[in-house]
């Protein structure tokens, strides 16, 4: 049995895990924390415009069982807020636990508190020249990866060898990225302090990574929402969540600050009623809708009286920088020069999003399990959104501001593009048939030769 290595414990990452374990590969897969699912714990929101349209064809090819839990999950459904509609939003509370279950029912053996520090190539394991490799070159080949994983109240080097490999380390951390190109760390998720830095395989492995950058070509993007513990939010305001899913409150217009939606991740939130209100979302705390806030300012809004923080702790100084070590892919997910090395979520381009991440990393892992039974790599066309996507993202970088552009199937360039081409689509019949004469129906259920 071919063993399939999955370095990072994201929505991408165990979706990679999903599709490789469906497949009846041996699956391993290693997160740095005690978490699975990073930021997917401080997310929450799902099915917002054309993310509808990218669940319910990742469903009618075959992978399903992520959104089948997200869905369950779901506190609300069917939630208009400015620029989305039919958003459901998640219990970020209750979504680790179901996860983590659905990936040991598949029998995938999870390292958690394992850190992936280095990688070991088939040439003799020679660390490789920092280039990219030129036109016609044989591709490379990982042989194992270095770790580092907690034993007791230490840690010790181990060595994990593979077939084929995937990396989803996101591309977030290590702390230093914070402290240079934002406000310091800002305590957030990811949690560097106690767990260490995230590493670049690619770049260990020797390819060259993409840094993303914000206005004024300054590296990364700020994490684009803050969790409040929604019990120190006014009676009236709890109440007016958990009717609705979402409230906004108007700010004073000495607090309005534009210029604040430049420096988010998430562009498609990018919208003047975010920077003239506070807008909170029901996720089981109160998602607030900002990279962070003062929190001395915050309290002075009606309802935020008594406010604090529970993701990033910090929020009312700062947010974790993204985008700071993308990978270069192929159509297929795998990692530019490499033969048996595929990408996914963050760390595959300048994606924005879980269902992004689910879409990407159920491909890398579909791809890593036909690669290791040596078969015919999967392309996603681009008559469906989700193959569209892929495309449309790789041939970006090419393009002017590559690096200042995010994908998302949410709103931003991308869903404009979806309404274009006449991909978006709420009706799942219509994107099941889609998928259908796309000859792809349960493809990632199919059984390998």
């Amino acid at each position: 049995m071919s063993k399939i290595v999955i370095a990072g414990g994201g929505w991408a990452g165990c979706a990679a895990a999903v599709r490789a374990a469906k497949l009846g590969m041996e699956t391993v897969l290693i997160e740095k924390t005690d978490l699975l699912l990073g930021l997917g714990n401080v997310g929450g929101i799902m099915r917002n415009n054309g993310r509808f349209t990218a669940a319910e064809e990742n469903i009618a090819m075959g992978a399903g069982e992520l959104f089948e839990i997200t869905d369950r999950l779901s506190t609300h459904k069917n939630v208009d807020f400015p620029g989305h509609r039919h958003a459901s939003l998640y219990d970020t509370r209750a979504i680790e636990p179901e996860v983590r279950r659905l990936l040991q029912s598949l029998g995938v053996e999870i390292r958690f508190m394992c850190r992936a520090v280095d990688v070991i190539m088939d040439e003799e394991g020679k660390p490789a020249p920092r280039i990219q490799p030129a036109e016609g070159d044989a591709p490379r080949r990982v042989k194992a990866l270095k770790l580092m994983k907690a034993n007791g109240g230490h840690y010790i080097e181990d060595i994990l060898r593979g077939d084929v490999f995937v990396e989803t380390t996101g591309s977030t951390g290590p702390m230093g990225n914070c402290a240079r190109h934002g406000s310091g760390c800002a305590m957030c998720i990811l949690r560097c302090p106690a767990f260490g830095p995230r590493v670049s395989l690619t770049a260990k492995a020797g390819a060259c990574d993409l840094t993303g950058e914000r206005a004024g070509g300054v590296p990364g993007a700020f994490s684009g929402s803050c969790k409040i513990d929604k019990s120190t939010l006014s009676k009236k305001l709890q109440k007016k969540l958990e009717k609705d899913g979402f409230a906004a409150v108007p700010l004073p217009e000495h607090l309005v600050n534009p210029g604040k939606l430049s420096q988010k991740v998430c562009q498609q939130y990018a919208l003047p009623e975010f920077a003239e209100n506070v807008i909170v979302l029901d996720t089981g705390c109160a998602k607030l809708m900002t990279p962070f806030f003062n929190l001395e300012q915050l309290r002075t809004v009606e309802g935020f009286e008594n406010a604090m923080f529970s993701d990033p702790y910090a929020g009312g100084k700062s947010n974790s920088l993204r985008y700071m070590a993308v990978g270069e892919r192929d159509e297929f997910m795998r990692a530019r020069g490499f033969e048996n090395l595929f990408l996914g979520g963050e760390k595959s381009g300048f994606f924005v999003g879980h269902t992004e991440a689910i879409t990407t990393g159920s491909l890398a892992g579909y791809n890593a399990a036909v690669t290791a039974a040596g078969g015919h790599l999967l392309e996603l066309p681009d008559s469906l959104a989700t193959g569209d996507l892929i495309k449309y993202a790789q041939d970006a970088l090419t393009e002017e501001n590559a690096l200042q552009r995010r994908f998302t199937f949410a709103g931003g360039e991308y869903f404009r593009r979806m309404e274009e081409k006449g991909l978006y689509s709420t009706d799942p019949k219509k994107i099941k048939k889609r998928v259908k004469e796309a000859g792809l129906e349960n493809i990632y259920n199919k059984a390998l030769m």
